[in-house]
């Protein structure tokens, strides 16, 4: 394949990963994803393809249409085990934010959420929502009609919009929640921790990889009592990572979150979803797998002050 071609791809490969990544919600497979593309492209007829930008957009659709109907991630995210993959601000790969949709599209809780979609629900918000793609040119992509595409596109928006917890927070207000909340949690303090909570508050963590399933908790008071388990520190907790991390304050998938760092090295995350003012949901992250990529930004990052220097 000569230069041109190959600079051609090189030039759409951020957009593809970024489409990929809110389809499949994991950078690793996204990343497959496009590899596998560039292959197709290798193998094309490039001279019969019009529109370039537009071929190599319904490959990687499709592409990751099979993976996400695949007996393999059914049976993943069946059982409950999936957790989105997080990735730090300033990430290519979280692709387009110039609207809140494109923000929104990213968000961990709108990740999460549309798993409840269809594939094609998915790819059609996606590429609607996100990409500005009409109708006529997603029908075309997916092989559907363009009545076809409406109907799922106003599926997808409104399971889409159950996910909102009353508009966006500035970097500014969440720093200053998150900062009270692990305050009210290091010491302690259930009663103030339950009212920074919504009423309808949720958490969920990996387990730290050594969980079959997701582990989920719900109503404020059980919430609270996992946020102090899990963000007050003690001596056992320090054995086990090996040290007393330093807590900073990051931007995580558009949203707030708490990195434990140890000696350059991230040991895990806390993201939080803020609504009204008060946190909405909180993410625990500890399975170094699911922590790959972010791990490998947070070493090119340069950090602000950290919130705790020694946890």
């Amino acid at each position: 394949m000569d230069s041109a071609s190959t600079e051609r791809f090189e030039a759409s490969r951020d957009r593809l990963a970024s489409l990929a990544y809110r389809l499949l919600g994991s950078a690793a497979d996204a990343e497959d994803a496009v590899q596998d593309a560039f292959l197709r492209w290798q193998a094309a007829d490039r001279d019969l393809i019009a529109v370039p930008e537009a071929w190599l957009t319904k490959v990687v659709t499709h592409l990751c249409l099979d993976r996400l109907r695949s007996a393999r991630a059914r049976r993943e995210r069946a059982v409950g085990a999936w957790l989105p993959e997080p990735l730090l601000e300033n990430d290519p790969m979280l692709g387009p934010a110039d609207t809140f949709e494109q923000r929104e599209s990213v968000s961990l809780a709108v990740l999460i959420l549309m798993e409840h979609l269809s594939p094609v629900e998915r790819a059609v918000y996606v590429l609607r929502e996100v990409f500005s793609y009409r109708h006529a040119e997603v029908a075309e992509m997916l092989d559907i009609s363009e009545s076809a595409s409406q109907q799922h596109l106003h599926r997808a928006r409104r399971r889409v919009a159950t996910a909102r917890r009353g508009g966006e927070a500035d970097p500014a207000s969440a720093r200053r929640i998150v900062e009270e909340f692990l305050a009210a949690a290091s010491s302690g303090r259930t009663e103030r921790l339950v009212a920074l909570l919504t009423d309808d508050a949720t958490a969920m963590s990996d387990g730290a990889g050594r969980a079959r399933t997701v582990l989920r908790y719900e109503t404020p008071a059980r919430v609270a009592v996992v946020a102090r388990a899990a963000l007050a520190p003690t001596p056992a907790k320090r054995r086990l990572i090996g040290g007393s991390p330093a807590l900073h304050f990051a931007l995580v998938n558009g949203g707030p979150a708490l990195l434990a760092v140890l000696d350059d090295r991230l040991v895990g995350a806390v993201t939080f979803d803020i609504g009204d003012g008060r946190v909405a949901a909180m993410r625990g992250f500890a399975d170094q797998a699911r922590l790959t990529r972010l791990a490998e930004a947070w070493r090119r990052h340069e950090p602000d002050a950290p919130l705790v220097a020694a946890w």
